[in-house]
């Protein structure tokens, strides 16, 4: 999460109006508004990997991926996120322009600046949307993708996949190599530009 902006004590429908006239994106907590920091190559590279196989995955069926531009209401923590990826299957989200509702499972890649925040005040906010099955925090210099389940009750179940050939994303039915989660990540950075 980036840091709050000097305008707070927005409601969501001035939050929405406001962000139409702004060159960068935001995200939107209870009445705050946060600047969205741009991310590393590594982060961008396998937000892009996840989101390519999922949409190649999902092709010709009712569900939808979207990648990190698209927000994301939760209505029941007053917030508008954007998150790095996620997937509805819900007929109303087919119809929504600014902002999806109703995922059935969201992608977030861990940053050290965003980490204990995507693990605890985020995921609490996402566990409110009653639609949610999985949520999947991706960190990539562990090599790690935690997928947590929804269980009866509201239970969170933890699927830890770290030095295993794939990961699986219930949800939508989907077993993904690890080696295509962090596909070019290793990559020599480009030389310094001037």
């Amino acid at each position: 999460m980036g840091l709050p902006l000097t305008k707070t004590n927005f409601d969501a429908n001035a939050y929405l109006a406001w962000e139409a006239d702004q060159p960068d994106k935001s995200e939107y907590v209870a009445g705050e508004v946060f600047a969205m920091v741009g991310v590393r190559r590594v982060h961008a590279t396998v937000a892009g990997n996840v989101f390519a196989k999922l949409r190649e995955h999902l092709r010709g069926s009712p569900c939808l991926s979207f990648i990190s531009d698209m927000k994301l209401r939760v209505a029941a923590a007053d917030a508008f996120f954007y998150p790095d990826v996620m997937v509805t299957c819900d007929p109303r989200d087919r119809r929504a322009d600014l902002y999806v509702e109703h995922p059935h499972l969201i992608v977030e890649i861990l940053s050290d600046s965003t980490a204990a925040y995507d693990r605890g005040a985020k995921f609490a906010s996402y566990r409110q949307i009653t639609e949610l099955q999985e949520f999947v925090l991706i960190d990539i210099d562990a090599r790690r993708v935690e997928v947590f389940r929804r269980q009866p009750g509201n239970e969170w179940l933890l699927h830890d996949y770290a030095g295993e050939p794939d990961c699986h994303f219930e949800s939508v039915k989907l077993a993904l190599g690890m080696a295509a989660v962090f596909e070019d990540v290793d990559v020599d950075a480009p030389a310094a530009q001037a």
